[in-house]
């Protein structure tokens, strides 16, 4: 693909707008779009879904990422969506209480700072502040990619091709776009013992911005309450699994038998969470994992957020690592070419990436013991911090000040 400069009606030679294309637009994909736009780019974001996706469960933004938010000018909205949530009140297998206690204890979150929203929340605030400057092809994905020529050549699986400086996956856990540049997710998925299902229930627990998690050695549910006692509440089934079981993974109906399978004695609302499961039509399911790589980027394709570095819901930092990776690579290919641009963005993101996915351990430990032995332990643990005032905030969270990128 070769640029021809044009006149602006000054006569002014000018160069044409890079061109790029996003795969995704969930978080890290409009977020990429609004700074890459704002650097002169032309922006394309294809995703596979037919509309944005709304509503969802609730997504934290700490630390570094708040300033990405502050500077994008999206941070009042942000703050008018805060969920607030009051109490982690953790229950043992026959539903007593064990302790009761302010989330910031356990995430290492700042209450006052810190935000919590539910993800269609943030992503219809990406989105508004994007659309009117960037192209949105919805119900269509990425087929092909070929970079032989001077450009990545594109082929779409709803029919038509194009051509683009850089493209970006921004693509999730499962990328289509991380496959196709390096190949099967198996190399680098690394899988954390745990799978999961959450979905949406009615609530008829009386339940207020409050989440009450019950366990046993391996199993855990938990009710999460992000509204009132008139909204639906989010359930959420965990459980520990030696190997990932990979057969269910694209099968609703195996996942389902799967975890009644595993929760069939389950005590507690458990019982009454399985039969909505079996009805539920937003049923999420996936193995607890993470996502390492020797690098993010190929020729003039690249990775961005999940599809590039998963910490895993353990962390708590998913969605902060993409509205950091974002403004990172937005801004280290503002004045530089996709070479030298791709690069800098993994010499200054990588340090931050690695603090955040190494906090998994912390994060396992707590919400799910696989023993009777660490389940005593971990409830003498909130025992004790049920008595303290919320926590510090976690290092790994701000462990990245941002950069003052120059707008070209």
């Amino acid at each position: 693909m070769t640029r021809t400069p044009t006149r602006t009606r000054t006569g002014t030679r000018t160069t044409p707008r890079r061109t790029a294309l996003i795969s995704g637009a969930s978080i890290a994909g409009p977020a990429l779009a609004y700074w890459l736009s704002r650097y002169g780019f032309a922006v394309t974001v294809v995703e596979k879904a037919g509309t944005l996706r709304s509503g969802g469960y609730p997504i934290d933004v700490r630390g570094t990422a708040l300033e990405v938010v502050r500077r994008m000018g999206i941070l009042p909205r942000l703050r008018e969506a805060h969920i607030d949530l009051r109490r982690l009140t953790f229950l043992d297998g026959d539903g007593g209480e064990v302790a009761s206690l302010s989330p910031h204890a356990l995430t290492g979150g700042v209450a006052g700072q810190d935000l919590e929203v539910r993800r269609g929340d943030l992503t219809d605030a990406l989105y508004a502040a994007v659309r009117d400057d960037v192209e949105f092809l919805f119900d269509d994905s990425v087929d092909t990619l070929d970079q032989s020529g001077d450009g990545v050549d594109v082929t779409f699986r709803g029919g038509g091709s194009r051509t683009f400086d850089v493209v970006v996956g921004a693509d999730g856990l499962h990328s289509r776009t991380r496959e196709l540049l390096f190949g099967p997710e198996e190399q680098f998925h690394r899988y954390l013992g745990y799978c999961f299902a959450v979905f949406t229930m009615r609530n008829t627990f009386g339940l207020s911005h409050e989440t009450l998690m019950w366990n046993t050695p391996g199993r855990a549910a938990a009710l999460y309450a992000v509204g009132g006692e008139d909204e639906e509440v989010h359930a959420f089934l965990n459980f520990a699994r030696p190997e990932p079981p990979f057969h269910v993974f694209r099968n609703p109906g195996a996942q389902r038998d799967l975890v009644s399978a595993v929760f069939a004695d389950a005590g507690w609302e458990v019982p009454g969470m399985i039969a909505a499961l079996r009805g539920t039509d937003d049923l999420f399911f996936d193995g607890v994992s993470q996502i390492r790589m020797p690098r993010w980027h190929s020729g003039r394709v690249a990775l961005v957020g999940d599809a590039a570095y998963a910490p895993s819901f353990l962390t708590g930092q998913g969605t902060s690592l993409a509205l950091v990776g974002a403004y990172m690579l937005a801004g280290s290919l503002a004045d530089r070419d996709h070479v030298s641009g791709f690069a800098a963005y993994e010499h200054g993101t990588r340090a931050f990436v690695a603090a955040n996915q190494g906090l998994v351990g912390e994060g396992d430990a707590t919400l799910f013991p696989t023993t009777a032995l660490a389940l005593e332990r971990r409830n003498t643990m909130l025992r004790g911090l049920s008595a303290l005032p919320p926590g510090e905030a976690r290092p790994a969270h701000s462990a990245l000040a941002l950069p003052e990128f120059a707008r070209v």
